[in-house]
């Protein structure tokens, strides 16, 4: 990869919005009044970067009684909560600012519906600014760690995959950008970089440090 790349695609939880932490604890709460009693810190590592569908599934193997409406409710919940505290990772918004300057186009991707992505980033801020260009597994046949949405997004732009940069928090969304053939920098402030190192081309702690690593 030469630098900068033409093209940065973002996942969205955890990497431009700081949404993780509060789905999480309605996650462990929720999980709790269905017979399964999880601590944060096993919650994120079962759950990071999957979908709740896989959530639900396998809280279940893990003996959770969830009934069919489980998935809807618990969206809301999650919802509701994200509408009133959610805010942006610090420095997302400097980022952003440089790729504008620097003419690098950017898009996101994520194993989040839509309405999940409305909602955060329209609390935000960033709803308006990455307008046609929010992309979810429900625009792609199958979810991360399968590549699709990073493809959709860099065909859809016109940039070959090998001239993106992917960043991620998640070992699944980083071997997703992986599979896709793009160059994959993991956010490793909350994600231990252990779990990221072996589908990362590089690390980083702080989103100031992308600007440099990025080459804008």
């Amino acid at each position: 990869m030469n630098f900068p790349p033409d093209m940065v695609l973002f996942d969205c939880d955890g990497v431009l919005v700081d949404s993780e932490p509060l789905s999480g604890a309605v996650l462990v709460e929720n999980l709790s009044r269905h017979g399964l009693d999880l601590g944060p810190d096993q919650v994120t590592g079962l759950f990071l970067g999957g979908t709740l569908a896989g959530v639900m599934q396998k809280a279940r193997e893990m003996g959770a009684d969830l009934p069919d409406s489980w998935l809807n409710d618990t969206y809301q919940e999650i919802f509701t909560v994200l509408g009133e505290q959610v805010e942006l990772i610090p420095g997302v918004s400097m980022v952003l600012d440089r790729l504008d300057a620097a003419g690098v186009l950017y898009a996101v991707g994520s194993n989040g519906p839509h309405r999940k992505m409305e909602i955060s980033l329209r609390r935000t801020g960033l709803r308006s600014r990455l307008q046609g260009r929010i992309y979810s597994r429900e625009d792609v046949a199958k979810p991360k760690p399968a590549p699709d949405v990073y493809l959709k997004a860099s065909a859809d732009a016109g940039v070959p995959p090998a001239r993106c940069v992917v960043v991620e928090d998640s070992a699944s969304g980083a071997r997703a950008g992986q599979a896709a053939g793009m160059y994959v920098m993991g956010f490793a402030a909350d994600t231990p970089a252990e779990h990221l190192l072996p589908h990362c081309d590089r690390i980083f702690t702080a989103m100031s440090e992308l600007p440099e690593l990025l080459g804008i």
